[in-house]
C-alpha cells in the first residue's frame, strides 16, 4: 500500500514574545510514525551513528526501520538502542532479501565510496528507492550505471549534498541569484582536514577513489554550482602530495582548482587533507559587498556572514537562520518525494555532474592545462523539484 504524508497544520499557540524579537517559526508537525517512510542504513560507521540515527528524531516524514552491516555484534547493539527489530538486521551478503521487507521504503547508502556502485544497483533490484551519500562513486561510468539501474527499476536516486537543504546556504543561494550585492564576480571556498590514521579507507584509491578533491573538495565544487546554478566551461587544476608522506602513496594530498562560468563569474577553490580543518566560501559581488559561511560544511553552527558598503560605511551583517538539522532536511526530502513522485533536488544526474567537472580537473592538474566542458546554457539543468 503507497504511504500518505498528510500535510498537518502546526498548533497554535500563544505568543510569550513580542513581535519586535525574532520569531522561532511554527510548531514541529511529525506525522504519524506508522506513516513514515522507513529507511534501511547500509553501514554503520562514523556517519551513520554520530549524525544520521540521531538525525531521524528531526525528521517528520522519516523513520530507520532496518540495518546492514558487516559486524553483527555491533548492528544488534545498535538496533536494541534504536527500536529496530532483530529480523530486520541485514549483511552484506543477504542484503538482497530487503525485497521481501515491506517496512523498507528506501536505503540510505552510507559505505565506502568503492561500494556505492554495487550497493545502489542491488537496492534498485530490490525494488527500493537509493539515498546515497557523496560522493557519489568513484568515476562517471560508475554514476552512469547507478543512475540507469534506478530508473530501470522505476526508483528514486538522490545524492545527499545536505548543503543544497540547509537554510543559511540555501540564503546564499537567493543572495547570488537576486544579486543582493551585485552580481557575483569571485568565489573563493576552501574544504580541509588533517587525516591522521595512514590506514583509513579514503587512503585507499579502491574504496576512496581518489583523494581530498573527491571526498572533501567535492564540497567546493558542488556548492558553488549550487550557488549559481551555472555550470563551468573551463577548470585549471594543480595538485599536490607530499614526497614520502605514506599517507598519500595512492591518493592525492591537496588540489588547487579554479572554475570558469559561462556569465564571466570564477571560482577559486583549494582541498587538503594535511591542513587543519577549514570550511569556508565567499561570494563577492560588484555592488559594494560580500557574503558567505564560515564554516560553511559543517554538520553543525554554521556562521554566515556579509558585508556592505553604505555611503561612508561598512556595515556587517550575520544573518541567524537558527540551527536545523541538515540530515533529517535531506531525508525528509527525500519521503516526499518518493511520496509525491518528485524527481529529487540533487538527483543521481546532479552527483554525475561532479565526477564530469572531478575528471576534468584531475586532467588539467596531470597536464598543467585548461580543461574545456561542454555548455549546458541552462540554469539547474540537473536539480529537481524544490525542498519544502
Amino acid at each position: 500500500m503507497k504511504k500518505q504524508l498528510p500535510k498537518q497544520k502546526p498548533v497554535e499557540l500563544t505568543p510569550i514574545k513580542s513581535e519586535s524579537e525574532q520569531s522561532l517559526g511554527p510548531v514541529p508537525t511529525p506525522v504519524n510514525p506508522e506513516k513514515r517512510i522507513g529507511y534501511a542504513l547500509v553501514g554503520l560507521g562514523h556517519l551513520t551513528l554520530e549524525e544520521l540515527l540521531p538525525a531521524f528524531g528531526s525528521c517528520k516524514y522519516s523513520k530507520p526501520v532496518a540495518l546492514v552491516s558487516g559486524d553483527p555484534e555491533k548492528a544488534k547493539k545498535v538496533a536494541d538502542q534504536y527500536g529496530i527489530p532483530s529480523e530486520n538486521i541485514y549483511n552484506y551478503d543477504n542484503f538482497d532479501s530487503i525485497k521481501d521487507n515491506t517496512d523498507i521504503d528506501a536505503v540510505y547508502i552510507v559505505l565506502p565510496n568503492g561500494m556505492h556502485e554495487e550497493f545502489t544497483i542491488r537496492a534498485a533490484k530490490a525494488g527500493k528507492h537509493v539515498l546515497c551519500e557523496k560522493p557519489m562513486a568513484n568515476s562517471v561510468e560508475e554514476a552512469k550505471n547507478m543512475i540507469a539501474a534506478c530508473k530501470k527499476a522505476n526508483k528514486k536516486l538522490m545524492i545527499a549534498y545536505r548543503i543544497q537543504y540547509e537554510p543559511h546556504n540555501r540564503l546564499a543561494q537567493k543572495w547570488a541569484r537576486e544579486k543582493k550585492f551585485g552580481k557575483v564576480k569571485l568565489i573563493e571556498s576552501i574544504n580541509t582536514q588533517e587525516i591522521g590514521d595512514p590506514k583509513q579507507w579514503r587512503l585507499d584509491k579502491k574504496l576512496g577513489g581518489n583523494g581530498a578533491l573527491a571526498d572533501i573538495g567535492i564540497y567546493c565544487l558542488n556548492t558553488v554550482r549550487f550557488l549559481l546554478g551555472e555550470e563551468p566551461e573551463e577548470v585549471l587544476a594543480s595538485a599536490y602530495s607530499t614526497p614520502g608522506d605514506k599517507r598519500f602513496e595512492e591518493v592525492e594530498e591537496a588540489v588547487l582548482f579554479q572554475l570558469k562560468f559561462p556569465s564571466g563569474t570564477r571560482a577559486n577553490c583549494s582541498t587538503s587533507y594535511g591542513v587543519h580543518q577549514a570550511q569556508r566560501y565567499f561570494c563577492y559581488g560588484d555592488d559594494g559587498g560580500w557574503f558567505g559561511l564560515d564554516p560553511a560544511f559543517a554538520y553543525v553552527r554554521l556562521q554566515m556572514k556579509a558585508s556592505h558598503a553604505e555611503e561612508d560605511m561598512e556595515l556587517a551583517i550575520q544573518p541567524d537562520l537558527g540551527e536545523k538539522n541538515q540530515f533529517a532536511l535531506e531525508i525528509d526530502h527525500m519521503s516526499l518525494c518518493i511520496v509525491e513522485d518528485k524527481q529529487p533536488y540533487t538527483p543521481g544526474e546532479e552527483g554525475l555532474q561532479d565526477h564530469i567537472i572531478i575528471e576534468a580537473i584531475y586532467e588539467s592538474a596531470r597536464t598543467g592545462k585548461p580543461v574545456k566542458l561542454k555548455s549546458t546554457g541552462e540554469l539547474d539543468i540537473f536539480r529537481g523539484s524544490e525542498p519544502e
